[in-house]
């Protein structure tokens, strides 16, 4: 009798992945790695994913999903703004690895947007929505607003992850960065 196909496998093959992914960084993505880990073989793992990369892009576009579901119950784009940065600050490593591979996600910042780019780009979608709720227009007038804020919860992510700043000005930085993102959204026009 033939073997049935397991339809819970690509899903573990993803989730072994980015449990390898987070240990050791791209470089502990082997196919043979994944599929250890995964409990399933190797021409499994090959028949799902063709190369590492499509294993890596996949997991980029997990974790892009993870920021929109963090920041989607926000009330507001500054609550948003926080919720961001909570986030990549939970999930420290993972973020820092997100940031050293994004690129090779298509299409990053193009200005003219399409159903397809909001796709790729959950997390800025949903923050131009914010801002479109809050300050009227249309989502994709929000687009340079939006990539201002990410650039300051980005930046600050950063330099609190790096531990780049003295840790008695860590609060003084949060403080800054919230009183920023609401200077930002309060003195924006359509």
């Amino acid at each position: 009798m033939p073997r049935r196909p397991d339809p819970n496998v690509e899903g573990r093959i993803l989730r072994a992945a980015r449990r390898l992914w987070k240990k050791g960084g791209e470089k502990a993505l082997t196919m043979r790695a994944v599929a250890k880990a995964a409990g399933t073989n190797t021409p499994a793992v090959y028949r799902r994913f063709e190369t590492r990369q499509e294993i890596l892009r996949a997991l980029l576009r997990q974790i892009q999903q993870d920021f929109a579901t963090a920041i989607r119950p926000a009330a507001t784009p500054e609550e948003a703004c926080e919720n961001y940065l909570e986030f990549a600050l939970s999930h420290a490593h993972e973020y820092a690895l997100f940031y050293d591979h994004a690129y090779r996600l298509p299409a990053q910042l193009q200005i003219v947007r399409t159903p397809a780019l909001r796709e790729q780009r959950p997390t800025m979608a949903l923050m131009e929505g914010k801002l479109a709720q809050r300050l009227g227009g249309a989502p994709e007038d929000h687009t340079r607003l939006s990539l201002a804020l990410w650039t300051v919860a980005h930046g600050t992510a950063m330099i609190l992850i790096s531990k780049s700043i003295p840790p008695e000005h860590v609060p003084e930085l949060r403080s800054v960065f919230t009183a920023t993102v609401t200077s930002m959204i309060r003195n924006a026009k359509v």
